[in-house]
């Protein structure tokens, strides 16, 4: 896929720019603080460098940026970002609502963008170690790929050590007091409701006598309102006789037996009662069972019974676990091993692999101006981590008469730019269909220029190449050269041919767009890119 377009609304003084690069080399030019920079920004705020409030320009409330990829075969992405002045970013791909990371995620594998600040990036141990290890061949990224399963496996071991949750000992008593509660209230064998129930027969046997006196007193005095009972029921009877309208004989004799029912009843009940001391002490210890359960693990027995299961529970994981501790020690100690020996190896993989990056980078280095410069990437042994058992650190010499040290004090900012250029295009730069160059070119001109904008034209051989630059000589090999004007607080974007063109690149040669002198050598210069780049077609 290539870009196709890139538009921009209300970015900083770009109130409405539209860039159409072209499939090879596309070079953007203008004056300082005209906005060029911020044109290619765009592409990296869908990068995931996001959009900044104060970066919303005056022409609206709101910035907006996007990108359409073309392949081969018509086939689109479409990415864009907005964000209003509160804060607020939406993200679109293909239309539909999608998260930043996601347009980030969709463009990043369209899209690599080496910046002049990448050169402080090589500083780094860990974008050192990435970018050798991008260099590495078919065996060393089977070393790479096994070191990397060996140290899932100890992160594993070490994972399941820490379920561990500390030493044998600690865990063999934490395991016999939960078997220990769980057994006890098995032993008690409690039922959710039983305290209640024993309870009540607690307080049953307790109050038996009274309960006996209390029945054989009520039957006694119903005995004896059964013999007034029995002159109503036959006066009931005399009066139906002389007057069987009345019918109050039934009623009488129902009372009569609903009364002489509660005589049964009470004594029923009183022959029931059961005068037992020793049930009573059995029930009452109990209940004491039941209270120490409650006391000790819920203020219920249905809580009790939960905690039995899970003191159960932890007690049977915590059995499992125990019977692995000593193979469990064993296995750490294999697996520490194991990333170690697998360490060692993968670094003298990186170092095979460091030693034939920086040999093509040097070469590239070479035909950038540097006579007989010295790249090294140095491993230094250090604590295995994810990613490795070592430190990288790239060292630099731009003279093998020079002994090399850190790229930060033996670099300077024109060497930088171009050891960025020359490591990239090592590693492979072109493996992303876009790759945009802004201003990697700082301290760099003369015949060293036309150099570096030779290798950035022949990088867009393989893939499409956006450049922001200041050098004459790069904007002189572009397939499409792009100036952003400023005017005010507003920037726009203009493609320039022919005499504009010419115009365009005099202004940076000479500072003079007018100059006829500085004109003839802007011809000059475009008429040798011309030839260079017909050269390597």
């Amino acid at each position: 896929m290539r870009l196709d377009e890139l538009v921009v609304s209300n970015l900083g003084v770009l109130a409405d720019a539209t860039l159409e690069p072209a499939p090879g080399f596309t070079v953007v030019t203008g004056e300082t603080g005209t906005g060029k920079t911020l044109l290619l920004g765009a592409l990296v705020a869908l990068l995931g460098g996001g959009l900044r409030p104060e970066r919303i320009g005056p022409a609206g409330d709101e910035v907006a940026v996007s990108a359409r990829f073309v392949g081969p075969d018509g086939d689109e992405v479409v990415a864009r970002l907005r964000l209003a002045r509160g804060g607020r970013t939406r993200a679109y791909l293909d239309g539909a609502a999608a998260s930043a990371a996601e347009v980030a995620v969709r463009v990043g594998g369209l899209v690599d963008v080496v910046a002049q600040h990448d050169g402080l990036r090589l500083r780094r141990a860990d974008v050192v170690r990435a970018m050798v290890d991008t260099a590495l061949d078919a065996e060393g990224l089977v070393t790479l790929d096994a070191y990397r399963a060996a140290w899932e496996h100890l992160e594993e071991c070490r994972r399941e050590m820490a379920r561990l949750g500390g030493d044998t000992r600690t865990l063999e008593r934490e395991r016999a007091t939960a078997r220990h509660e769980a057994e006890e209230i098995a032993a008690v064998d409690p039922s959710v409701g039983e305290d209640e129930e024993v309870a009540a027969l607690i307080d049953r046997l307790r109050h038996a006598q009274e309960l006996a006196e209390l029945a054989a007193t009520a039957e006694l005095s119903i005995e004896a309102a059964m013999e007034a009972l029995g002159s109503v029921v036959d006066a009931g009877r005399r009066i139906d006789r002389l007057d069987p309208a009345a019918g109050l004989a039934p009623s009488t004799e129902g009372a009569a037996a609903e009364v002489s029912e509660v005589a049964s009843d009470l004594r029923r009940y009183a022959e029931a009662i059961v005068h037992d001391p020793e049930g009573l002490e059995r029930l009452q210890a109990r209940q004491a069972r039941l209270a120490d359960l409650k006391r000790r693990y819920g203020d219920d027995l249905a809580t009790v019974l939960a905690h039995a299961g899970r003191a159960g529970a932890r007690a049977t994981e915590l059995e499992a676990l125990l019977a692995r501790a000593g193979d469990l020690g064993d296995a750490l100690g294999d697996a520490e091993a194991a990333v170690g020996a697998a360490g060692e190896r993968l670094r003298e993989e990186r170092r095979r692999s460091a030693d034939r990056l920086t040999a093509i980078t040097e070469e590239h280095l070479g035909d950038l101006g540097f006579s007989d410069p010295v790249v090294a990437i140095v491993f230094e042994p250090q604590e295995a981590g994810p990613h490795g058992a070592d430190r990288a650190e790239l060292r630099f010499a731009s003279d093998r008469r020079l002994r090399p040290g850190p790229v930060s004090t033996t670099a300077s900012g024109g060497e930088l730019s171009r050891l960025v250029l020359a490591l990239r295009l090592a590693t492979g730069v072109g493996d992303v269909p876009v790759v945009v160059f802004d201003e990697i070119d700082a301290g760099v001109g003369g015949e060293t220029a036309l150099a570096l904008a030779e290798k950035l034209h022949d990088v867009a051989a393989d893939s499409q190449v956006l450049c922001v630059t200041h050098l004459p000589q790069v904007a002189a090999f572009a397939d499409l050269h792009v100036v952003v004007d400023r005017e005010g607080p507003t920037a726009g974007v203009r493609v320039v041919e022919g005499k504009d063109r010419l115009t365009e690149i005099t202004r940076m040669l000479s500072g003079l767009s007018g100059s006829e002198r500085g004109r003839h050598h802007a011809l000059e210069l475009v008429e040798r890119a011309n030839l260079a780049k017909a050269q390597t077609r």
